[in-house]
């Protein structure tokens, strides 16, 4: 394969899963620059390991995947701040990112509640349950993050309960 036929291939396939990169920046950086700097960063990741992929050892999203958030918890990992300080409530623009540009209704006060909880969790939890509510498999789960299957399953169940405990505790009254 000659190198241009390589990175057309390569632009195709980014261009089709794009929304991977942007979901995956819209977890887990606070700002507008930082998302649009840690896309960036998971698209160079993306094309200096494309050599390396192999479509019969995993799709390309769940590769594309294992690459965008190894990337982003790197990132995390490398800033001095505690990730108490750099995590943010998600609000509306992140969750019409998430939503890959679908319109989430304002005053679903339910959805933001629990995309704010969601972006409080450690860094592998919220991988985890942005691949269960992308509707991966927990085979593709546990490939994109390098854990098994059962403990896929295991951690779900508690981050459901856990995120369900938050959602169904009485909101703190404002003096």
């Amino acid at each position: 394969m000659t190198s241009r036929s390589h990175q057309r291939q390569f632009e195709a396939l980014l261009h089709e899963h794009r929304g991977i990169v942007f979901k995956v920046a819209s977890v887990y950086a606070v700002s507008a620059a930082d998302r649009d700097d840690l896309a960036q960063e998971i698209c160079v990741q993306l094309w200096r390991s494309f050599g390396h992929y192999d479509e019969r050892r995993a799709k390309f999203s769940t590769w594309m995947y294992r690459i965008a958030l190894n990337v982003a918890i790197s990132q995390l990992r490398r800033r001095k701040t505690s990730l108490d300080s750099r995590v943010e409530p998600l609000d509306e623009h992140h969750l019409d990112s998430i939503g890959g540009g679908q319109v989430i209704a304002e005053t679903d006060e339910r959805l933001a509640a629990m995309y704010a909880c969601i972006g409080q969790l450690d860094p592998l939890h919220r991988a985890l349950i942005l691949l269960y509510l992308e509707d991966r498999s927990y085979a593709e789960i546990a490939d994109v993050l390098g854990i098994s299957e059962t403990n896929v399953a295991t951690k779900i169940n508690r981050i459901k309960q856990k995120l369900r405990g938050q959602m169904t505790a009485p909101a703190p009254t404002g003096a």
